[in-house]
């Protein structure tokens, strides 16, 4: 009988993002970053295109410019979350969005990234509705 995996607390509540819902292949991220548009920020940018299977995925990137590994990766944590708890996500169209992080991102608080990015993504539903 092979050992049991360790669950984490998120996926066992069913919280966290899907793997459906990211985006997983370099390819993928080439195609926003080439062909797609971008959204500025001063903390962060987003590229999107849209997405060959219909819904919204969301990819995210942090240059060593952000920080150490520790930085980054809480970053990256930090905006997962905003993702899954923005509470107009279902209106966004299907794109593949990637959040690309800038330095300024580093200094900033949990808040002034919660609103910058849901700010980005609301222009980005908007975008979608005209």
């Amino acid at each position: 009988m092979p050992p049991r995996r360790a669950v984490s607390a998120a996926a066992a509540d069913g919280e966290g993002l899907a793997r459906e819902q990211k985006l997983l292949r370099s390819a993928d991220y080439l195609r926003c970053y080439r062909r797609g548009r971008r959204l500025r920020g001063s903390l962060l940018r987003l590229h999107f295109a849209p997405s060959p299977p219909g819904r919204p995925r969301l990819g995210i990137t942090a240059s060593r410019k952000v920080g150490k590994a520790v930085v980054r990766n809480l970053l990256k944590r930090r905006v997962r979350e905003i993702f899954r708890r923005w509470p107009a996500r279902a209106e966004l169209p299907a794109l593949d969005v990637v959040v690309h992080l800038e330095p300024a991102a580093a200094k900033a608080s949990y808040a002034a990234l919660a609103g910058e990015l849901g700010d980005l993504l609301g222009r980005l539903a908007e975008r979608s509705r005209r």
